[in-house]
């Protein structure tokens, strides 16, 4: 498989690598190294292993930034992470009350702050569905 190597190897070279989506010179969404976003997209496992990575990081992110993460319960650290992805860390860091709540064990009280917020009333059912997971430890 020598030759699967080498064309990898001549592509990346040609085409470049660009972290972000830009347009090629045919005006096509393009990322990467020349992956098509309009006629190739993402397949799922692709997507999936996106996620993953973000979910990794957004993990990373929170064991840094918060030191009561390590004491809360997977399930408690999963509605974090979920947050963590959909917000990121600059906008998740605004929800201080909930963090308070959250580095006291108040749990209860760090639901009604997340449910008392824009993003609550931006994303819906989801906000509910994670209040609802950080009051009583399941999912």
């Amino acid at each position: 498989m020598l030759y699967i190597d080498q064309a990898v190897d001549m592509l990346k070279i040609h085409e470049g690598y660009e972290q972000y989506p830009y347009k090629c010179s045919l005006g096509v969404v393009t990322v990467g190294y020349g992956r098509n976003l309009e006629s190739r997209g993402l397949s799922e496992p692709e997507a999936a292993y996106l996620l993953m990575c973000d979910v990794k990081l957004a993990e990373g992110e929170l064991l840094d930034q918060y030191d009561y993460y390590w004491s809360l319960s997977g399930e408690r650290k999963a509605v974090l992470i979920d947050m963590m992805v959909n917000l990121g860390s600059t906008r998740l860091r605004m929800f201080k009350k909930m963090h308070l709540a959250l580095a006291i064990g108040d749990y209860s009280l760090a639901a009604v702050e997340m449910l008392d917020s824009k993003w609550a009333r931006q994303v819906g059912q989801r906000s509910k569905t994670l209040a609802q997971i950080m009051i009583t430890n399941k999912i």
